[in-house]
């Protein structure tokens, strides 16, 4: 028995079961685009991005002393930022958010160091740091 004229013919025993065939790979290439890809990868970088700020805020929270604390708010936090970031920019995709992007990117690069390195030198100063965690003391001597 022939399919009439105009109809798909009848589904195969591979079809039923799901097998894949290579119309059915054409058609879901077909239907992947380079902006689909992209809030894909958005998506996977505001997760990531958002779980390392996450575990920034529990280390300031859960860690013992002024430097380990100064570790956790600034290392996974920036990371997590600038994950948050390339997300943002990969779901908004316009030249001027884009700039508005990397400005602010560039500046939590250049500030998280500086406030790590003064946040460091107040707890040294100040005495709020368990000395015996130290593996060396520079400036133990002035």
């Amino acid at each position: 028995m022939t399919p009439a004229a105009g109809l798909p013919p009848p589904p195969t025993a591979a079809d039923r079961l799901g097998a894949v065939t290579p119309g059915a790979v054409a058609d879901w290439l077909g239907a992947v685009t380079p902006g689909a890809v992209a809030d894909w990868l958005g998506a996977v970088s505001l997760v990531a991005g958002a779980l390392l700020s996450l575990a920034a805020a529990i280390g300031v929270l859960r860690f013992p002393d002024a430097l380990t604390r100064m570790h956790a708010a600034t290392k996974p936090q920036v990371l997590g930022v600038l994950l948050l970031l390339l997300g943002v920019a990969l779901r908004l995709r316009s030249p001027a958010d884009l700039g508005m992007i990397a400005l602010v990117g560039v500046l939590q690069l250049a500030t998280a160091p500086v406030a790590a390195q003064m946040i460091g030198r107040a707890a040294y100063r100040s005495g709020r740091l368990d000395r015996k965690l130290l593996d060396a003391d520079e400036l133990a001597e002035h």
